[in-house]
């Protein structure tokens, strides 16, 4: 048993008080507590209170700090459960204080994890490039729910996923000069595969957007890597040098035809 006997506020934090106890060898810093805790068992100078009690007041005053702490997390941004769970254990807060913590957090509404899915759907959709595929894998991330994320996806539907991939196929392939039609179609494929965009929307998207340079271009392109290769197959003669030479410009993406022409006029570098 102990023995209240003077109960201060702290300095930095009006809503925190510090109480000191006696346990028979003088007056000492018991522990600290929030206003609500004070008020809710009625602490005061001159109260005895036992092991069993003083357990009770810590054990909920933790719950009060790691709600404190939590809405602090959650005014910068929305958060999911899974995210305020890591929080509160990196923050070496207890398993029981934390569930506590969340459960209360989600009676008033602070946490929502299908909400939470939904508008992070919304901003990737109308911030980023991402795919769904991407996005999907971002919501496992954070602890998302097959169930949430499944109803999260359905804010960036089949036709707004062509619409943001055809825009980004646009962009890159403006970005994308000096190289085949086919190896920038597979380029820009490929990107929008990484981007986690499905084959049915990626194949839409580039067969929407015109990737196709101009015959001139797609000539002054093949001279330039037909003159990279010349200079690493230039050891070679004959047969050898000109399929070494095919079978390079071809895995550029390059035409057969377009190829064995430029060979024949031996405008490469000599």
């Amino acid at each position: 048993m102990a023995l209240i006997t003077k109960i201060t506020t702290q300095k930095k934090n009006s809503d925190r008080f510090n109480v000191f106890i006696d346990h028979g060898n003088g007056e000492e810093f018991g522990f600290s507590v929030d206003t609500d805790i004070l008020i809710k068992y009625k602490l005061k100078k001159g109260l005895e209170i036992n092991t069993e009690e003083l357990s009770s007041v810590l054990y909920d005053d933790d719950i009060k700090k790691g709600f404190n702490k939590a809405l602090k997390f959650l005014s910068f941004r929305m958060r999911s459960e899974k995210e305020v769970n890591d929080y509160l254990k990196k923050n070496e807060y207890e398993e029981n204080v934390i569930q506590e913590v969340i459960k209360r957090l989600k009676e008033y509404n602070y946490l929502d994890d299908a909400e939470f899915a939904r508008m992070f759907v919304r901003t990737r959709k109308n911030t980023t490039s991402k795919g769904t595929g991407v996005i999907a894998r971002e919501l496992v991330q954070k602890g998302i729910s097959s169930g949430h994320m499944e109803a999260a996806l359905k804010e960036f539907p089949y036709e707004e996923q062509v619409e943001s991939a055809i825009k980004f196929a646009a962009k890159k392939s403006t970005q994308s000069k000096g190289i085949s039609n086919n190896e920038r179609k597979n380029k820009i494929s490929q990107k929008l595969l990484q981007k986690g965009y499905s084959w049915e929307v990626v194949e839409e998207a580039v067969r929407t957007v015109d990737l196709e340079s101009s015959d001139e271009e797609e000539r002054e392109a093949l001279l330039k890597h037909a003159n990279k290769a010349h200079r690493r197959y230039k050891k070679f003669s004959g047969v050898q040098y000109k399929n070494k030479m095919k079978q390079h410009l071809y895995s550029k993406g390059f035409p057969v035809g377009m190829i064995d022409e430029l060979l024949e006029s031996g405008l490469t570098d000599q």
